[in-house]
């Protein structure tokens, strides 16, 4: 991986990439916000199109997610993704109504007595 990044650097040694410079990355973080509100917005839609890592999302957010992948470098919106469906699953977990919730029962200490 090392020699990849070499061989990138020093074709580009004076480039400068302008998808990481600060207003490229709130264009980003605003595309992609806007793709999670529209996810959000259309859960109780069936998910239908896939994202990368997995991501289903419904048809009706398929211009944010354009938009999104356009103004994001790829990596970053397969780290984006990864970041919402963990998020995503670790409050499912923690909103679980099971019984695993509430406080915690330790055994009792047995109340039968002892033949003397």
């Amino acid at each position: 991986m090392a020699a990849v990044a070499e061989t990138y650097s020093a074709r580009n040694p004076d480039t400068v990439h302008t998808d990481v410079l600060s207003r490229a990355r709130e264009s980003c973080y605003k595309a992609r916000d806007a793709f999670y509100a529209c996810v959000e917005k259309e859960s109780s839609k069936k998910p239908t199109e896939i994202g990368s890592v997995g991501l289903l999302y419904p048809s009706e957010c398929k211009k944010s997610r354009a938009e999104y992948e356009n103004r994001c470098r790829a990596s970053w919106v397969k780290h984006f993704d990864r970041q919402y469906c963990r998020n995503k699953t670790l409050r499912r977990l923690l909103d679980d109504k099971d019984s695993k919730r509430g406080p915690l029962t330790l055994p009792q200490p047995s109340t039968f007595k002892t033949p003397s």
